[in-house]
C-alpha cells in the first residue's frame, strides 16, 4: 500500500478507520466501494479476525443490491484493506476516521498516541455521537486538523453526513473533509460544536422519552413506534432506531450528554441501564425492544 503527501487539491488515496465495530465497518465498507485502500485498526483480537468476514459478508449484500457492479472481484477489493491491531499502522495514511466506543477514557488514548504516529498535514475525524470536537483536538497538537464526521447507520446507505467544526477546525481541514466525502458520494450538512452537535442532541432526547413512556407503561414499544410511524411519517419509530443503534451506544450517549451539557433532561431512563446491564442490546445481541 503506498503512501502519498496529500493536499487537498487532489484525491484521498488511503484512509485510516480507527474501530472495527458496526461503525467501522460501515466507514470501510463504504470506502473500499469508492476505491480507497483502508487501514483498519483494532486492538481486539477476536473483532479484528472477524473483521474482513464481515466486510466480505456486506459488500456481498451490496453487489446484490446494485450498489457495487455484479462483476467485481470481491477478494480483490478486500486486498484494499489492511487490518492491524497497532496504531503505528496509521503511519502513511492520508485521512484518519476515529469510529472508537461512546467513552472519553478511550478517546482519550487514541488521540494523543496517533498524533505522534501521523504524518503533519494528516486530518483527524472524529465519528462521535457526542463528544464535543473541541474537547478531542485538545488532546493533539494539531486543533487546526480536527472535526467531526458524524456517519448515521448503516453508513453505505445514507446519503448525508453531520459534519461538525470544533472551535479550532481550520477551513483547510474543512475543504479537505469536503473532498473526502464527495469521493464517497455523500453530501453534508456543516453545524457547529456543542455536546451531541443536532442530530444526537434532538433524536436521543426522543428515543429516551420513548424508553420513559415503556418504563412508565404508558404504551407498549410497538404502539409508540407507530406513532411516529403512522402519525408522524418517520421511516421508523424512536425505540427501533436504538435497537438499530445498540442500546449500550444509546445509554453511552446519553451519559456524555448528560456529563457535557450538565441537564437533567438527558438523563437516561432507569429501564435503559436495566435492559443494558441484562445484555438485550439491540439488533446486535438479537434482542432489546424486538427480537430479531
Amino acid at each position: 500500500m503506498e503512501s502519498s503527501e496529500f493536499s487537498n487539491n487532489r484525491s484521498i488515496a488511503v484512509v485510516g478507520v480507527v474501530g472495527a465495530g458496526v461503525m467501522g465497518l460501515g466507514v470501510s465498507q463504504a470506502l473500499l466501494e469508492t476505491g480507497h485502500q483502508v487501514v483498519l485498526i483494532e486492538n481486539s483480537h477476536s473483532t479484528l479476525k472477524q473483521a474482513k468476514n464481515r466486510l466480505h459478508q456486506q459488500l456481498r449484500m451490496s453487489m446484490m443490491m446494485g450498489r457495487i457492479n455484479r462483476n467485481t472481484d470481491l477478494d480483490s477489493l478486500l486486498g484494499q484493506v489492511v487490518t492491524d491491531g497497532q496504531l503505528s499502522a496509521l503511519e502513511p495514511v492520508d485521512f484518519v476516521i476515529e469510529n472508537v466506543t461512546e467513552q472519553w477514557a478511550v478517546k482519550a488514548q487514541i488521540y494523543p498516541a496517533i498524533d505522534k504516529i501521523c504524518r503533519h498535514n494528516c486530518v483527524f475525524a472524529a465519528n462521535t455521537s457526542a463528544i464535543p470536537i473541541t474537547r478531542i483536538a485538545s488532546l493533539t497538537q494539531r486543533p487546526g486538523q480536527i472535526i467531526g464526521i458524524h456517519f448515521m447507520n448503516p453508513v453505505a446507505l445514507k446519503h448525508t453526513v453531520e459534519v461538525i467544526n470544533g472551535y479550532h477546525t481550520s477551513d483547510r481541514t474543512l475543504a479537505i473533509t469536503a473532498t473526502l466525502l464527495r469521493q464517497l458520494g455523500k453530501d453534508s450538512i456543516v453545524v457547529k460544536d456543542g455536546p451531541g452537535f443536532v442530530s444526537n442532541r434532538i433524536s436521543h432526547l426522543f428515543m429516551n422519552e420513548a424508553i420513559w413512556v415503556v418504563q412508565d407503561k404508558l404504551a407498549k414499544a410497538k404502539d409508540v413506534d407507530e406513532i411516529f410511524i403512522q402519525c408522524y411519517n418517520h421511516k421508523i419509530g424512536p425505540l427501533a432506531t436504538a435497537d438499530l443503534i445498540g442500546l449500550d451506544t444509546v445509554l453511552n450517549t446519553l451519559e456524555v450528554l448528560y456529563e457535557n451539557a450538565l441537564d437533567s433532561k438527558f438523563r437516561p431512563a432507569p429501564l435503559l441501564r436495566q435492559m443494558v446491564t441484562a445484555g438485550l442490546l439491540g439488533q446486535k445481541s438479537g434482542q432489546g425492544f424486538y427480537q430479531y
